[in-house]
């Protein structure tokens, strides 16, 4: 009798643990990769030392159908998703996360509030900003020993400029990029995009080297491509690009003339088991330090006006950040902030053209 009482007295300690821990967790999912890496080190172990809740974190592609089917099944595992701008509002639609009214998200260091302190539009009925981040051109040096490209448009030119070309099998972000090549101002870019012969002057552009692309979905592959000389110029992430530079000294340089401009956010899914833990979790990720420590690890630049001037030196090379990250005003060129309203509204149509055209 001792030992059945024991056991189940055991088996009562062990059941009541494992509800603990389950409390005191928090399932974030991100992108992986080395953005991931950063947000680890950035302000993930500072959360959990300061909590402790530990964050457990999954990696997905960027897509709401796992998401959209949890919460169909009324089985949701995730508690926060990183989730770029127009993911956030069209989830945010569906009902498939979290307002962010019950969030006391802090005010910058020297006490601005919050909401004075977010760049425009990085706050939103269900999401919170956290990074910016830019689509640009990068390139190798030693394809171009005479004559190295200073512009968007030479990209296209491949008599100058010769060599393969990296281009992401997506349409957000390439057709933009395509425009401002062909000389569309980037103000009057979703105008043009909003007509059949904008949409037709984007794909002529990618026509005029369609023969010379390599086509890439993973982030990582743009500065492989890059390393192997499979391409010479590649539409690429800039954070993946400054990583090969920063940590593999790869000789990689940036074209900075025609980059777009998109915000990645924290948002909590609608359900989570977690839900306490989860706001917790997205407060402390809305801090401006929080912000500032991804910066220092990848070159991605805080929303919060207050994030930005807490960026200082890269955690590891311990070289400055600042001429890395994407919205510093000193790169020039043309710049174009995506439009999160144009890509709900058009987002599948463009996507099954762009894929009409890629068969053609």
């Amino acid at each position: 009798m001792k030992n059945y009482l024991t056991t189940v007295l055991c088996t009562i300690v062990m059941v009541l643990g494992s509800a603990i821990v389950a409390e005191e967790s928090v399932t974030v999912v991100s992108f992986g990769g080395s953005y991931a890496k950063a947000c680890v080190e950035g302000y993930h172990k500072a959360f959990e030392a300061e909590t402790g809740i530990k964050v457990n974190l999954e990696d997905y592609n960027g897509e709401l159908s796992q998401l959209r089917a949890q919460v169909e099944a009324g089985s949701v595992t995730w508690d926060v998703i990183d989730a770029e701008g127009p993911q956030v509002a069209i989830a945010c639609d569906e009902g498939l996360i979290e307002t962010i009214d019950a969030l006391n998200l802090p005010p910058s260091p020297d006490g601005v509030p919050a909401e004075e302190d977010f760049a425009p539009g990085t706050l939103t009925e269900c999401g919170v900003g956290k990074v910016y981040y830019a689509t640009m051109v990068a390139y190798h040096p030693d394809a171009f020993p005479d004559n190295e490209p200073t512009k968007v448009e030479d990209f296209f030119d491949l008599e100058n400029f010769p060599g393969r070309r990296g281009v992401h099998r997506s349409p957000q972000a390439v057709l933009e990029i395509s425009l401002m090549a062909s000389g569309v101002a980037p103000e009057d870019v979703y105008d043009t995009l909003e007509t059949e012969e904008g949409i037709e002057r984007a794909f002529g552009m990618l026509d005029s080297i369609k023969d010379d692309i390599v086509w890439w979905e993973a982030g990582a592959q743009p500065p492989q491509m890059l390393a192997d000389r499979e391409v010479s110029m590649t539409i690429a992430w800039n954070g993946r690009i400054f990583n090969a530079q920063m940590l593999e000294n790869q000789p990689f340089k940036i074209l900075w003339d025609g980059r777009t401009i998109d915000s990645g956010g924290m948002v909590i899914a609608a359900d989570a088991p977690n839900l306490e833990n989860a706001r917790k979790f997205v407060e402390f990720s809305a801090r401006a330090e929080s912000e500032a420590g991804v910066a220092s690890y990848i070159a991605y630049s805080p929303v919060r006006k207050s994030g930005y001037d807490l960026v200082g030196n890269h955690a590891i090379t311990g070289k400055p950040m600042k001429p890395h990250l994407p919205t510093n005003p000193e790169h020039g060129g043309r710049q174009l902030t995506l439009s999160t309203d144009f890509w709900i509204d058009r987002r599948d149509e463009l996507v099954e053209r762009f894929a009409a055209w890629l068969n053609r």
